[in-house]
């Protein structure tokens, strides 16, 4: 919403039926509704929003409704979406509705672990960037930050000739339109045998992701980036041999 607006969350308890006109399982669900007063989305582009890589945004990647739409469907829900130009749009999500008592959690306090080294960031989104170098920054690393696997691996020698060089690199799996990690881990390695990258990805299907290690990478991370994580696997991978 560029010039500002109201963005209205709420979740009720449904019951889909014959006549729900709902394409899921019939049974009990939460339903969320989030709407918003924004420019609302071209009835041309309602029926691409959610497929991988298809976006409107100038230097987006079109995989956050992609991954939620994904996450949604995983879990036996329903995802759909209504919008008027100029007046806003409406997400209504369907979740499965549990008719066993929450479970109470106990409170754990994890506190994240500090260090020092170089990371260099590799990530097309400025705000996934710019978010895990405060977080590591916070931590007490120095951060680098790369778009593509290209300038990653520029960057990376020019640091290591120049005689300080980066610790750690964490890299993005997949690159729309650049090199992503999958194919920079590679020629990085040809640069430096020892390197020690982290791939790091919002979707969890993709072998580099379940099998690492197979594909050159000494550790994996999820987005989003929780501090904690984020310590306990940059001070996993610099303290390795």
């Amino acid at each position: 919403m560029p010039d500002g607006g109201i963005i209205k969350l709420s979740a009720e308890n449904v019951t889909v039926d014959a006549e729900s006109n709902v394409p899921i399982m019939q049974g009990k669900y939460v339903k969320i509704t989030v709407a918003d007063t924004g420019v609302g989305i071209p009835e041309q582009h309602l029926t691409k929003i959610f497929d991988p890589y298809f976006t409107t945004k100038e230097g987006g990647s079109g995989l956050g409704l992609a991954v939620v739409y994904s996450v949604i469907k995983k879990h036996a829900g329903y995802l759909s979406v209504e919008s008027k130009a100029g007046v806003g749009t409406m997400f209504y999500i369907y979740l499965p509705a549990s008719n066993e008592e929450a479970i109470p959690t106990k409170s754990i306090d994890n506190k994240p672990i500090f260090g020092k080294g170089r990371i260099l960031i590799m990530d097309d989104e400025e705000l996934i960037r710019d978010v895990c170098g405060r977080m590591l920054a916070k931590l007490g690393y120095e951060v680098g930050y790369a778009l593509d696997g290209q300038e990653a691996i520029d960057l990376y020698k020019k640091e290591k000739d120049a005689g300080h060089p980066f610790n750690a690199i964490i890299m993005d799996l997949t690159i729309p339109g650049g090199m992503g990690g999958k194919e920079a881990i590679k020629k990085l390695h040809e640069i430096d045998p020892k390197v020690k990258a982290i791939v790091s990805s919002g979707y969890s299907e993709d072998a580099a992701m379940s099998d690492f290690g197979k594909s050159g990478f000494k550790a994996v991370i999820a987005k989003p980036y929780r501090i904690t994580d984020l310590s306990e696997t940059v001070h996993q991978v610099l303290s390795e041999g």
